[in-house]
């Protein structure tokens, strides 16, 4: 069996944004708001899941998240959440640098 891999973006108490990958964003969602999930939002509490995104593979979920953490301003960040975007601008940017 194959397993489901996701980024997933969280909205922090102080309006702040946190990027994370997990096999399980209800449990992860969980964690972070309990104060188990990251040190960072443990301290900005509560969150609020604002998008998760699914991939096929680990190594296509860590890329993503990578990429969204350090190659996008926030209002990039948020534009891609608003309009569900954020898969295809990643195999968009991963097919620029395979080039």
């Amino acid at each position: 069996m194959n397993k489901t891999y996701y980024i997933y973006v969280l909205q922090c108490a102080d309006n702040t944004l946190y990027c994370g990958y997990t096999n399980d964003v209800e449990k992860r969602f969980t964690a972070h708001n309990t104060g188990k999930g990251a040190k960072y939002t443990k301290a900005r509490l509560p969150v609020k899941l604002l998008t998760s995104v699914t991939f096929e593979n680990k190594s296509d979920a860590l890329k993503c998240e990578w990429w969204f953490k350090n190659k996008l301003k926030r209002k990039e960040k948020l534009l891609l959440i608003s309009k569900h975007k954020i898969r295809e601008e990643f195999e968009k940017y991963e097919k620029t640098r395979q080039k």
